[in-house]
């Protein structure tokens, strides 16, 4: 295990020297000891192949950090409560009347999670997928496989910036980083972005069912054949399909994917930690301990708990050493319970799980009618949860507002930010509570200003 860790972390550090600040540039490598892009694009070896495929790995998890605490924070699943810099809650709770901005705190394209990071992870797949289509060292099957589980990951990436920005459209040609296409609105994105995960599985099938011929890390344990790949590849389909609001699309991909309805709920691959020289969980805090940045429950999480929820049990700590808190604008807010879901801070992070793809199939069936088959799915959860089965109204409006509920305490503060994508997809964001903080639920983010201050020196 530490073998891997010193060579992950080894390919998060040579992945940093392969890009720029500019999430789409391209740098000349100085360092001998890493390949540059030129010795990786032309006959690369087998190693520089399985150092791509890691390095890409590593670019996959980038966005964790940003993207849970700042989406989690808008939606409400959380605080990040920071005493060292007030913007955590000002800015990104939007107190005062603070919207988001050109130079929004947090989301440049030098230091945003929720930006640069998953289109650095979207160059870096595609330095993978050239570096394997002309690797002599590869056999047909082989860079098929590469390819496919390349597109897999570039699919998921995308969908991280079209849902921060929304409605004001990303980038989807970034092959030239010199030349970026221009941006595109949301749908045409989501589409854009099926076509890739489905090339993506195209691509694994014709590799075959065997094993996947380089070495993934433990966070793909139990999906590392290229079949088991096609099923995580259409459980990010599935997901991709309910924004799109295609829900015989959601049905057809959980059809492949990995989803079981009588199996583990946390069942999926995940982002791995570990030891320096790779990194720590970035969501982990030791319990009870005595800080004051911490990321916290938010307080109508807790209030709306259905008596009994072992969710509410399981992933929330009620600490017994003080509260965190912070002065705001506003006033004071006090994180009385904090995360508990990890059992050290090298634990794997989910990045989508079967919990999800059982929610979905609910979420599908409602939108199409289908009561029976939704409310089946719906108590698979909520029995899960201790909770028993779902005596409510099956009318469709109902059963969407229980699967919502059920998504907020199945997915809480999954690397996602589910619970403000879901708002916004029902256009319930003003239903999201404010009162604790007297803050604001964006809609979404402007480019930031980098991005127009490109296409101002393109265009001079």
């Amino acid at each position: 295990m530490k073998k891997l860790h010193k060579y992950i972390g080894t390919a998060a550090l040579a992945a940093m020297s392969l890009f720029a600040c500019n999430p789409l540039q391209l740098d000349e490598i100085i360092d001998p000891n890493n390949p540059s892009v030129q010795s990786v694009s032309n006959n690369a070896s087998r190693e520089q192949i399985q150092f791509l495929i890691t390095g890409l790995e590593s670019r996959h998890r980038d966005y964790v950090f940003n993207v849970t605490a700042a989406w989690g924070t808008f939606g409400r699943e959380v605080w990040y409560l920071n005493a060292s810099d007030p913007r955590f809650q000002t800015d990104w709770l939007g107190q005062s009347g603070r919207v988001p901005d050109r130079a929004y705190f947090g989301f440049g394209v030098t230091g945003g999670g929720s930006w640069a990071s998953p289109y650095q992870a979207i160059k870096q797949a595609n330095v993978l997928i050239d570096a394997a289509q002309n690797a002599a060292t590869l056999n047909e099957a082989d860079k098929r496989a590469v390819s496919g589980f390349a597109k897999t990951i570039k699919g998921y990436q995308f969908m991280i910036p079209a849902n921060f920005v929304y409605q004001n459209g990303i980038r989807i040609d970034v092959t030239d980083p010199l030349k970026p296409g221009p941006f595109v609105p949301y749908e045409q994105a989501l589409d854009y972005i099926k076509s890739v995960l489905d090339e993506g599985d195209q691509d694994l099938a014709a590799a075959g069912a065997g094993n996947f011929p380089l070495r993934l890390t433990p966070g793909f344990t139990g999906f590392n054949t290229n079949a088991a790949l096609r099923q995580v590849n259409r459980a990010i389909t599935a997901r991709l399909n309910a924004y799109r609001k295609d829900w015989t699309g959601v049905l057809s991909a959980l059809e492949g994917s990995f989803m079981n309805l009588n199996g583990n709920l946390n069942a999926g691959p995940a982002h791995p930690y570990g030891a320096p020289p790779d990194l720590f969980n970035p969501i982990f805090y030791v319990p009870n301990a005595l800080v004051t940045t911490m990321i916290v429950v938010h307080p109508s999480v807790l209030r709306d708990a259905t008596p009994g929820d072992l969710r509410v049990a399981n992933k929330f700590l009620q600490r017994t050493a003080p509260p965190v808190t912070v002065s705001t604008d506003v006033g004071t807010l006090v994180g009385t319970h904090q995360d508990r879901r990890w059992a050290s801070n090298t634990s794997a992070i989910p990045f989508i799980k079967n919990e999800e793809l059982i929610l979905l199939k609910a979420e599908a069936h409602a939108n199409l009618g289908q009561t029976a088959q939704a409310v089946e799915a719906i108590n698979i959860i909520r029995n899960a949860a201790g909770i028993g089965n779902y005596s409510g109204a099956t009318t469709q409006a109902a059963l969407i507002n229980e699967i919502l509920y059920q998504r907020r305490y199945s997915l809480w503060l999954e690397p996602w930010g589910h619970r403000w994508i879901d708002a916004r997809r029902y256009n319930k964001l003003n239903e999201i509570d404010v009162s604790f903080d007297g803050g604001t639920v964006f809609t979404q983010f402007p480019h930031p200003q980098a991005e127009v201050n490109w296409d101002n020196y393109i265009g001079n």
